[in-house]
């Protein structure tokens, strides 16, 4: 899991305040929360190293504040490609796309948006994106689930 805003900024945080609002909440064992803050090309390893990867971030979806919205694989991609999404220096697309450069994409990846409201100084997020942290990590928590399951009829070695 990566939450990634800078969390002086009321919702631009929402991403990590969304992820930590996951570990609080959901019991996920084996599963690494790392706070990507304002993104940089370090991340690109953590990335590489992953075999399924959500991201938490406040993302312009062109939606009411605090809506939540989940991209998963190539809608991910499709999404990046619009040029909506990031306000960080460097965005997530740009690890994605080193990621796949280097063949490095993780198996299963998923990207949950929120609508932010305010962008401007603020230690917490708006109430409006707060009330849109368990729908977050209910997503999340979903995809963990779902991802985990064995595909039917394939041999599971214990």
């Amino acid at each position: 899991m990566l939450g990634v805003g800078n969390i002086l900024l009321a919702d631009e945080g929402a991403g990590v305040h969304a992820m930590r609002y996951l570990k609080d909440h959901y019991d996920l064992p084996d599963t690494t929360y790392l706070d990507a803050g304002t993104l940089s090309f370090t991340l690109a390893a953590d990335i590489a190293a992953a075999d399924k990867l959500i991201v938490f971030d406040a993302a312009q979806i062109d939606a009411e504040p605090g809506t939540v919205r989940v991209f998963q694989d190539t809608e991910v991609g499709d999404f990046l490609k619009s040029g909506r999404c990031s306000v960080h220096e460097v965005g997530f697309a740009d690890l994605m796309d080193i990621a796949r450069l280097e063949g490095n994409l993780p198996e299963r990846y998923a990207l949950i948006g929120i609508q932010p409201e305010q962008l401007g100084w603020g230690d917490s997020p708006s109430e409006t994106v707060r009330r849109a942290m368990p729908k977050a990590a209910a997503n999340a928590a979903a995809l963990v689930h779902k991802w985990r399951r064995p595909i039917p009829g394939k041999v599971v070695n214990q």
